[in-house]
């Protein structure tokens, strides 16, 4: 099977209910007994604990987990890439590709890694060399320039020629995954660990690249490693998936065996809190408790966090044992839980939740934002290093109800941070008409609260400065403690750091600072991307609690059609700087009207069903495509889609005879619905 061919070719039926299952021949990893520990500022700490797995030749893996649960250790371990600096102290038993890496010297490591090992790391930015053409680096493994171009092409990468003498910076985010699968599998390696590959991607290029690394197993025989946090992603194309708790393994079994009768409390937690596109609205999110913390237990690690905990789960830690028939001979479902044969019968989590009190209703009336053919171009550096004139929004006409919720998404590219950024008066340059709130009275929320929360303040002094000067302290402190009772923080991290927090907390205290004082707007740019997803269902019920109780109007961007839909009471959905879909959060998910949206809930990961994934690259801002700028993309684009822009009007299909724009669903296609 040529690989660069199935990207393009759209899937079957029958291979989009169910990714094929290898049958290994063989182990070309073996892990017994492994324990992993390592020093920072003269600790020593142990990351991992007994961790028992074997790798079939020509399987696909995935490991699970949150992060600090010992995944990418363990990846790291297998590859002999464990910094020294650490001090790693290594025990038990870790053989892989027939080479024993607690003995190999250093030689016999690089010799491994260049023909037998295979690696693809989440940020290919940060793992190419900035200074290097791309072209140069995969040649280095690959041994010729001729070799690197065919590895280019095999991987999806156009005009590889071209792309060759590219530098990384030039290339978006799926090309530079690409690069780095293309320089993972030169040598033909026995073994390729791809660790968070998709964490940073769209979901459309997420698609791509699980598609990609599928077939790179089907074609080349190899064995994957998949570390991920999202138990869907893993299920799109493992055979076998192991879920990580404090660097354990907790559970394992087939991809199927995991999924439809999860026997750890831990893995019902995750799967609970990953959100679909059929997550019951009506009722909170499924949200793991926050990890205690201090020493570990010395009974069960999970047992501070289970709902299903007993008095001798504190007493003894359980071991991995049979949790149910297995599927084959080779593979048992197994779960290191006293009461994982129960777990198996129960509900799934979110019905045992109760349903949420009514939201408010969207007041009618007077828009609170109203954008009206707003254009936003920055003059930036083309490729070639020449001026040129990026177009972020193009003609972006919007409004936002008083205490509504408007989800807005795309692929990177799109205009949705900037139009997010201009509606906060955060972005000037931009022309067409804005009427809203300003100052205080708009708040927003960034993706990385690490970087908007000043590193110096202390949390207290975080949230005091937002008060009015005049306030008296004893009020200050008072409205402090109030607002981190509300967003689920104690008293105690008034006096911390946001360093001295995690990416939840900071997440938390940057809700808490934005809503200490009500504003009438919410502005939320990806604030829940970069966590895992138990963390981000918490951080999502909060969102949508202070919404409900203090009446606050929001804008959310993300590119995850599954939040938007938990989030927003309406979607907007852009494609290089326009509006191209919106309506109800239910209508644009159940009923797309524009081949755009249709590729992008064909993308989201669903256990049970491979992703449909979207061929090609979105157009440059710097030269968008003439007439509808997805028609190169298109599907079912008609001749006329070249050169004719088709604003957003009512879709052909389910039209509601009203005024009321929150109840409308409006499309820019020239074909409104009707394909």
């Amino acid at each position: 099977m040529d690989v660069a061919a199935s990207l393009a070719a759209p899937l079957t039926e029958a291979q989009a209910v169910e990714a094929p299952v290898a049958s290994p021949r063989g182990v070309v990893a073996r892990l017994r007994g492994l324990d992993v520990s390592l020093e920072r500022n003269g600790v020593r700490s142990q990351i991992l604990h007994g961790v028992d797995l074997e790798i079939g030749r020509g399987e696909i893996v995935g490991i699970v987990g949150e992060s600090g649960s010992g995944k990418s250790v363990m990846s790291m371990s297998m590859l002999g890439l464990l910094p020294e600096s650490s001090r790693p102290r290594i025990d038990g038993s870790l053989e892989v590709a027939g080479l024993d890496l607690r003995t190999a010297s250093p030689q016999q490591l690089r010799q491994a890694r260049r023909s037998r090992l295979g690696v693809v790391f989440q940020d290919p930015m940060t793992s190419l060399n900035p200074t290097m053409h791309v072209g140069t680096q995969v040649a280095e493994k690959a041994g010729s320039a001729e070799e690197a171009i065919r590895l280019m092409r095999a991987v999806g990468i156009p005009q590889p020629e071209r792309r060759y003498r590219s530098y990384p910076h030039e290339l978006s985010g799926g090309l530079r995954q690409r690069v780095m699968i293309a320089m993972a599998v030169a040598g033909d390696p026995e073994l390729v660990v791809a660790d968070e590959p998709t964490t940073a991607l769209d979901v459309t290029v997420q698609a791509q690249v699980l598609t990609l690394l599928a077939g790179m197993r089907d074609e080349l025989g190899c064995s994957i490693v998949l570390i991920t946090h999202d138990l869907g992603v893993a299920a799109q194309i493992a055979d076998r998936i192991a879920v990580m708790y404090r660097g354990r393994i907790v559970e394992t079994g087939t991809t199927r065996q995991v999924l439809e009768s999860p026997r750890h409390p831990y893995t019902r937690g995750l799967l609970g809190s990953r959100l679909s596109l059929d997550s019951d609205r009506t009722r909170p999110l499924w949200a793991l408790p926050t990890e205690s913390a201090g020493a570990a237990p010395t009974g069960c690690p999970f047992a501070s966090r289970c709902r299903f905990v007993e008095e001798a789960c504190h007493e003894q830690e359980p071991a991995l044992r049979a949790a149910g028939a297995p599927d084959d001979v080779e593979h048992s479902h197994l779960a290191a839980c006293r009461r994982a044969e129960e777990l198996g019968a129960l509900e799934s989590a979110q019905e045992l939740l109760p349903p949420l009190p009514p939201a408010p209703t969207p007041q009618r009336g007077a828009p609170l934002v109203q954008a009206a053919d707003l254009e936003c171009s920055f003059q930036v550096r083309d490729e070639r290093g020449r001026r040129a004139t990026l177009s972020a929004l193009r003609g972006v006409t919007l409004d936002l109800q008083p205490g509504e919720s408007v989800a807005i998404v795309g692929e990177s590219g799109s205009g949705k941070s900037t139009l997010l950024r201009v509606a906060g008066q955060l972005e000037k340059r931009h022309t067409g008409a804005l009427r809203g709130p300003r100052g205080t009275d708009v708040q927003m929320v960034f993706q990385d609260a690490g970087s908007s929360l000043t590193p110096w303040l202390t949390i207290r002094e975080v949230l005091h400065e937002r008060l009015p000067r005049r306030t008296p302290t004893a009020e200050k402190e008072e409205k402090a403690l109030a607002i981190l009772d509300r967003v689920g923080l104690p008293g105690s991290v008034l006096d911390a750091l946001p360093g001295e927090l995690s990416g939840g907390q900071r997440q938390r205290v940057a809700l808490a600072r934005a809503t200490i004082v009500p504003p009438q707007v919410l502005l939320c740019d990806e604030p829940t991307s970069a966590l895992d997803v138990s963390v981000a269902a918490n951080v999502l019920n909060l969102i949508n609690e202070l919404r409900r109780d203090l009446g606050i109007a929001v804008m959310f961007v993300t590119h995850d059609l599954a939040v938007a839909r938990i989030i927003g009471d309406r979607i907007a959905v852009m494609y290089l700087g326009r509006i191209v879909e919106v309506g109800r959060a239910e209508d644009v998910i159940a009923t797309p009207r524009h081949p755009y949206t249709r590729n992008l809930v064909a993308a989201v990961p669903q256990p049970g069903r491979t992703v449909l994934p979207l061929a090609g690259e979105p157009a440059s801002a710097l030269d968008p495509p003439t007439g509808c700028a997805f028609h190169p993309r298109c599907p079912v684009a008609l001749p006329e889609c070249a050169s004719t822009v088709v604003g957003v009007q009512l879709a052909a299909v389910g039209d509601r005879p009203t005024n009321d724009v929150t109840l409308r669903h409006e499309v820019a296609c020239v074909r409104r619905g009707e394909f």
